[in-house]
């Protein structure tokens, strides 16, 4: 928690650099390229609706003040729950951050001319070392750092892609050409996004890595100022790189296979400016990798090792601990990121499992007294067991299936039959309300 003295500002950005990375902001240019201004609904709307979310719950996450969210399930529920929502948590870890080394390998791939795996490799390499020995503490610190170098790339591409474009007029005449009606429509085709909307969304509010933030903060005040300025933060940044996208339509007849970026970076001429965006865009994607693996790791030894294993662990020991969860977590996603290689694809799998197995039990913590630690178990369990299936489904295994995967009616399924799950068990088994309400009154979310 890096002491809890780290100010509400300073939060804020590490918060915005987790998301605003190489799994969002990168790839959303390539999904402007294509479909135009409705893309923002892709990343930017479920960003800010998570936001919004977390700005509702983040005095009530503060007020509980435990170091991670299995170690407030159990205070809620009880060890069985924490157990499952640990397995949960590093599942999505490991998967988010398979995506980051996928755009990096990209990148890398692009800039070098090495391969992708060596790419890969590399800047896997380079987030593991700055994460064994820098904890949370460095990972926030460096990600002001990564913050400000991508916040310039950001800029400049998105002026280049202006000016070689000739402007958003050139755009939507090209459009017209290019037979793409509503182009420049924000609400066009909305519906094929909104399977995205829902689960990055429900998923993203729940996601471990900035309750972790939140957590971090000085009181529940601080807390709340961090969403809110992050919040506002996000509109002009993933706007920002939606356009990008959607100027670079006159650059590229079609997405370059290393993606629209990291080929603008590679192809400019004068080198030092090269370089210059080529830190900046690897800031994007290792400030985003190195906290989910902070938090998987955080997970591992917390609530795996030092609650089931060693119990009596000692602090110089856990920090040895952290280190090699570290090391495992890194391994995971690279090896993940070596067999699958579609950023989108592999974002909607970690964030479903998010959606159906954990927001219920989560969410309804700080607002049912009656919710009992059963029924979050079962809920949790279906949620495991539908998520692994659709996996299964999305890797090729040939299993049947009643509803397309990564769409709305799979998304709708898995959060509505975990809901269900939950208050149907809930009417009908034993809660200890002495213990939730005091947890719902500590947590103290809607009064001052």
């Amino acid at each position: 928690m890096a002491s809890r003295n780290l100010p509400a500002w300073l939060l804020a950005i590490t918060f915005v650099a987790s998301w605003w990375g190489g799994g969002s902001a990168i790839d959303l240019v390539d999904h402007a390229h294509r479909n135009g201004l409705s893309s923002f609904w892709i990343y930017g709307v479920p960003v800010l609706i998570a936001t919004a979310l977390m700005f509702v719950f983040a005095r009530g996450i503060r007020n509980i003040g435990t170091i991670s969210q299995p170690q407030l399930m159990a205070e809620r529920y009880n060890s069985k729950v924490a157990l499952l929502l640990t397995i949960f948590i590093i599942i999505f870890m490991v998967i988010a951050a398979a995506v980051q080394v996928i755009v990096i390998g990209r990148f890398f791939h692009a800039f070098f001319d090495i391969s992708y795996e060596m790419g890969a490799i590399t800047g896997t390499l380079i987030v593991l070392t700055y994460s064994l020995f820098g904890g949370f503490r460095g990972v926030v610190l460096t990600d002001f750092l990564q913050f400000l170098f991508f916040l310039f790339t950001a800029i400049f591409l998105f002026f280049l892609t202006y000016n070689q474009s000739g402007g958003l007029e050139i755009v939507k005449e090209t459009a017209v050409l290019n037979n793409k009606p509503g182009y420049t429509s924000f609400f066009n085709n909305v519906g094929d996004n909104l399977a995205y909307v829902i689960t990055f969304g429900t998923s993203w509010m729940i996601q471990a890595n900035i309750w972790q933030r939140i957590s971090a903060a000085k009181k529940s005040s601080d807390a709340r100022k961090m969403m809110a300025l992050s919040f506002l933060a996000f509109i002009p940044l993933y706007l920002m790189v939606t356009y990008t996208g959607m100027f670079s339509t006159l650059l590229y007849e079609s997405v370059p296979k290393a993606g629209i970026i990291p080929d603008l970076i590679s192809n400019i001429p004068n080198p030092i400016l090269s370089s210059i965006l080529f830190v900046g865009l690897c800031a994007a994607i290792m400030s985003t990798m190195d906290s989910l693996v902070n938090t998987g790791a955080l997970s591992l030894t917390v609530d795996v090792y030092q609650k089931y294993i060693n119990p009596n662990l000692s602090s110089l020991y856990s920090v040895l601990v952290g280190r090699f969860a570290t090391l495992l977590m890194c391994g995971l996603a690279l090896l993940i990121a070596l067999k699958i290689q579609s950023v989108l694809t592999i974002s909607w799998i970690g964030a479903d499992f998010l959606t159906s197995g954990a927001f219920i039990p989560l969410v309804f913590g700080f607002l049912w007294v009656r919710g009992t630690s059963i029924a979050a178990f079962i809920s949790m369990l279906f949620g495991l067991i539908f998520s692994s299936y659709n996996l299964m489904v999305a890797l090729g295994v040939d299993l049947p299936v009643a509803w397309e995967i990564a769409s709305v009616t799979q998304a709708l399924i898995g959060i509505s039959a975990s809901l269900i799950l939950f208050v149907t068990v809930s009417l009908f088994t034993k809660n200890d309300t002495k213990k939730a309400k005091a947890f719902i009154e500590k947590a103290n979310i809607l009064n001052k």
